[in-house]
């Protein structure tokens, strides 16, 4: 039999700091769960164990405390974010059937050596799983360490038999003991011998083999006179430290190995507890069933969760399509490729109607869809795409449950209904069909009401009806049509930036004094640092670190910086925005960008394949790709863009007094802010002081500190600190607001902006310092950014629906950040201007204006 003897609490405490901070929408931190049992299912496939034992410590002092009271005395406590996890992680591993062992008096460590003991006296095999190297020790024919340990910055294992150990320290695993007797440990507060370090113990045992042999040999020529000196002033501690180095393997634990064989797991239990901890995708992998299985399992499920009546079959008709869509609540669900309809469900909650492509009645079943109100669905966006796209006519949609559970939720992963349904803990419908969709529509259904009541309980009814749901419409409007690119001209651009790359490489290959891969790393750094000298950091296996903040900071060092700089940005140009675009552009000669409004914990709309958001404007160079989108045939693009949004929204949250009138009165707020921070009037402000005032304006609500500013403008961190504190000085309500949001984030566990969207805010309540320091700057910022994004979303449904009232030719085609872009007609240009101008100003009242900057043009650029 082979036995895996873990070590719990040195397992747990790598996975806890080896995964980010993860926590439940209830604030339970489960990271330390989640990396201990992927670490354990890993060591599963590598060992296939017969038996499992995991061993965790106790509070209780030792036998070793006792001797020496000292012992692990400068060990930090285990943080109140690990701590709780605790008790869920023992609970857990006992409901999947493993035996949790513990012993007072002994460490985890005696209990391992214990384990390794029985296994060798029962001649069977141990296997001990750690990240301490103490158990090293343990190491014998019978018993191998699979030793946890971080190599440049990456987890690694190794495990070690006899051999190896010898190998690596030259010594038997037993004679480790000896060598921690000489050298001591800090870590366990082990005095050892006082200078003594490893290189000397384990060249004093490889020779002596033991302590007491050491000490036989003190007249020894090999003991140098120092070492001499040393063993003799330290023999005391080196035999106290003798016995706090050896792990006691006669612990008075279950000796009985079959009783470490795993029991059949209490699966109710596990699911039960696993969904509250939400650790659904390991769910998935260890094949445990969601709390909707419950009752499967023969486990009681509560009353207000028990399933009604099962999903009845109909026959696919147009008719009993449209029976179910005009009932009280339809519920739809589809499979949808290149905006056409694959297959879908129908039911009304009670029967269930599946169709899909090519069968007699699929036709009449989506012609009875077209037009239906009331709808209840996952993805509205991808249903208004296909009768978009079929110019059919819009269904109605009551509420889409990807976009409520996105704004119950914006940091979770996924919104799939499988997911969904296990974090709700809803217990799907009994249903006659085992088709994919007709599962899903049995989770769904009771899905959507709990999602409907939280909804309700976060006041969030009116973000979801009158914001994210009609935004949906708009996207997929968006997406269909596109933006024209000149793909002639973007070619010859990037010929341009081809013949720019060529000069700048010859130019760094001179200076370098010979060519070699400027897109490799590892040359780049051998050049810069080994062959012209230049300051570095740490040489790796992977060699020098050349990153953008590396070569920043060699600015001044050498010529061939500036060079290399300008080479990787031109070759980003090229390879992300000439090649990268061109690949993207339909048929049509279209851009048609995937708009995506699940991505972000802010509530900002994201733009992927391609992400139009990121083609550049800061500088030059990249502005310059603006001019290849453009409006096609007589077409002319009005682009329309808020002035710093972000900014009034704040003057409007913290009610701010000097900032608002500055607002009111149509005063440039950087010059405004120098001005007063400097004390001086508004005309002796130089571009350099408001440049360094803009910074502070827009950093100051992301909680940027006194480095970080010094860093952007230049400065030394006196100066930057200076900045802040004077800014603050003047702008009272800012600094308000920062206290009370934090102050509120810190009570409630959340945030929200001025329409009600919430963040979660577990980091607030962590004691870690790191941790804590995030939480305060996301609830600084998420209020001002948050409303931000909802009011250019409020925005585009206000612009998209004026437009269709109107019956005008112009249409929305795109968003990036605080401006919107639409496609207009000659004749309708001055009145699409005024249009948008109108919508976009009076997206928000708040206490200052919402001031919109419109530009007319044949290309992006232009109209910008």
């Amino acid at each position: 039999m082979k036995l895996l003897a873990i070590d719990s609490n040195s397992i747990l405490n790598r996975a806890y700091y080896g995964v980010r901070p993860l926590t439940t929408k209830d604030g339970i931190y489960t990271n330390g769960i989640y990396g201990f049992l992927t670490i354990f299912l890993k060591i599963c496939e590598e060992t296939a164990p017969d038996a499992v034992a995991f061993a965790f410590d106790l509070k209780a002092p030792t036998f070793r405390h006792k001797l020496y009271t000292e012992y692990k005395a400068g060990r930090h406590g285990m943080p109140d974010e690990l701590a709780m996890q605790l008790p869920y992680l023992k609970d857990l591993l006992e409901k999947l059937g493993y035996p949790v062992v513990t012993c007072e008096g002994y460490e985890a460590d005696d209990i391992l050596g214990t384990l390794a003991r029985l296994c060798e006296d029962s001649g069977n095999e141990c296997v001990i799983a750690t990240g301490d190297r103490d158990s090293l020790q343990l190491v014998s024919d019978a018993t191998t360490v699979r030793l946890a340990t971080t190599k440049m910055g990456r987890p690694e294992s190794t495990f070690y038999g006899v051999a190896e150990i010898q190998e690596k320290y030259g010594v038997t695993p037993r004679e480790l003991i000896q060598v921690k007797a000489l050298m001591g440990d800090s870590s366990d507060n082990i005095p050892g011998v006082a200078g003594i370090g490893e290189k000397t113990a384990l060249a004093l045992i490889s020779q002596f083999h033991t302590v007491d042999g050491v000490y036989e040999h003190l007249d020894d020529p090999a003991i140098k006179p120092g070492v001499r000196k040393k063993l003799e002033a330290g023999v005391e501690s080196c035999r106290m430290s003798l016995t706090l180095a050896e792990i006691d393997r006669n612990a008075p634990i279950e000796s009985d190995l079959t009783r470490y064989i795993p029991k059949p797991r209490d699966t109710a239990g596990c699911s039960r507890l696993m969904t509250e901890l939400e650790l659904f995708s390991l769910m998935k992998r260890m094949e445990i069933p969601g709390v909707a299985e419950l009752e499967a399992a023969g486990e009681p499920v509560p009353e207000e969760i028990k399933p009604a009546a099962a999903l009845r079959l109909c026959p696919a008709s147009a008719e009993a399509a449209a029976r179910l869509l005009g009932g009280e609540t339809p519920y739809l669900l589809g499979r949808y490729e290149n905006d056409a309809i694959t297959a879908l469900a129908l039911s009304d909650g009670g029967e269930l109607l599946l169709c899909a492509a090519g069968e007699p009645a699929f036709e009449g079943v989506c012609a009875a869809l077209y037009g239906a109100k009331g709808l209840i669905t996952r993805d509205s966006k991808l249903l208004y795409r296909h009768c978009m796209a079929g110019e059919h006519p819009l269904p109605q949609v009551k509420l889409d449950c990807e976009l409520a559970a996105y704004l119950l939720r914006p940091t979770a992963s996924d919104y799939t209904t499988d997911r969904l349904a296990a974090e709700y803990a809803v217990v799907p419908l009994p249903c006659e069909s085992e088709d994919p969709l007709a599962q899903e529509m049995a989770k769904l259904i009771p899905l959507a009401a709990a999602l409907e009541a939280k909804i309700a309980q976060q006041e969030q009814q009116w973000l979801l009806t009158e914001v994210e749901q009609p935004l949906a419409e708009v996207l997929a409007s968006m997406e269909l049509i596109g933006f024209s690119l000149d793909t002639e001209g973007l070619a010859a651009y990037g010929q341009e930036l081809d013949t720019q790359l060529t000069a700048r490489a010859e130019e760094i290959y001179e200076l370098a004094g010979g060519q070699f891969n400027i897109n490799s790393p590892m040359q780049l750094g051998n050049v810069l640092f080994e062959k012209l000298g230049l300051p570095h950091g740490k040489k790796t296996q992977r060699g020098y670190s050349t990153n953008a903040d590396v070569l920043e900071s060699l600015r001044d060092k050498h010529p061939i910086i500036d060079c290399i700089l300008d080479y990787r940005k031109l070759a980003k140009l090229k390879n992300t925005y000439v090649d990268g675009l061109i690949k993207v552009v339909g048929e049509d000669g279209r851009v048609h960008s995937i708009f995506k409004q699940t991505e972000t914990r802010t509530g900002r709309i994201s733009s992927a394949e391609p992400n139009l958001q990121n083609i550049p404007v800061r500088t030059d160079v990249g502005s310059v790709f603006r001019k290849f989108f453009y409006a096609a045939g007589d077409r002319t693009l009005v682009d329309a863009d808020y002035s710093q949004i972000e900014l009034r929204v704040l003057a409007h949250i913290a009610q701010d007094e000097n900032m608002i009138e500055g607002f009111r009165s149509g005063a440039d707020i950087h010059t405004q802010t120098a001005a007063q921070v400097f004390g001086m009037p508004p005309e002796y402000v130089t571009s350099q002081m408001r440049s360094r005032a803009k910074a502070v304006n827009f950093g100051i609500v992301y909680g940027i500190g006194a480095y970080s500013l010094s860093k952007d403008i230049g400065v030394t961190v006196a100066e930057a600190n200076a900045y802040i504190n004077g800014y603050l000085r003047t702008y009272h309500g800012v600094r308000q607001y920062m206290e009370d949001t934090k102050q509120f984030a810190k009570d409630h566990g959340y945030v929200k902006t001025l329409f009600g969207r919430r963040r979660d805010l577990p980091e607030m309540s962590a004691t870690n310092r790191i941790t804590k320091a995030f939480g305060e700057r996301v609830a600084m910022n998420t209020p001002i950014q948050g409303t931000a994004a909802d009011i250019i979303k409020i925005a585009m449904v206000r612009v998209y629906r004026r437009l269709q009232a109107e019956g005008l030719k112009s249409r929305l085609i795109l968003q990036v950040h605080d401006e919107l872009i639409v496609e207009t007609t000659p004749d309708e240009i001055d009145t699409v201007k005024a249009l948008v101008q109108q919508e976009m100003s009076g997206a928000a009242e708040l206490s200052v204006p919402l001031v919109v900057d419109v530009g007319v043009g044949k290309t992006w650029y232009e109209a910008k």
